[in-house]
């Protein structure tokens, strides 16, 4: 058995011994567990698929609403956002889609913030009395 020193260093694309090894032992253990997982599917798809769904949605409203609102700063000063909650949909964000809002763009999706803003209505406010 080698100990760390001896082994060698990444190169620099991020391959190394390391990420070979994990990669192997993650492939086993796909490999083993999907004669338990496969017959699972049918029975969890179903419940999985539109929870998926829904979450996207969010996430992509979430975008938007992200760059019309003027990021961090516009989700805790305009719509009262905590920060804790607009951290949580950043990490959801990342995890789906793979960066941050403000790198990702949608292919064939761009926004004019200038219209968008222009023609912004805020909702009624349902609380006061006499609101139409």
């Amino acid at each position: 058995m080698s100990d760390f020193r001896s082994q060698r260093m990444p190169s620099p694309d991020g391959e190394g011994i390391a990420k070979g090894r994990v990669e192997r032992a993650w492939d086993a253990y796909v490999k083993a567990m999907r004669p338990v997982t496969k017959p699972l599917e049918k029975y969890v798809t179903p419940i999985a698929e539109p929870l998926a769904r829904g979450a996207t949605f969010d996430l992509v409203g979430f975008w938007f609403v992200w760059h019309t609102s003027g990021g961090f700063e516009g989700l805790q000063e305009q719509l009262h956002m905590s920060r804790s909650a607009i951290y949580r949909r950043i990490s959801m964000f990342r995890r789906v889609f793979g960066e941050h809002p403000d790198v990702y763009r949608f292919p064939g999706v761009t926004i004019d913030l200038e219209e968008a803003l222009a023609t912004y209505r805020p909702a009624r406010d349902y609380d006061t009395p006499g609101a139409p």
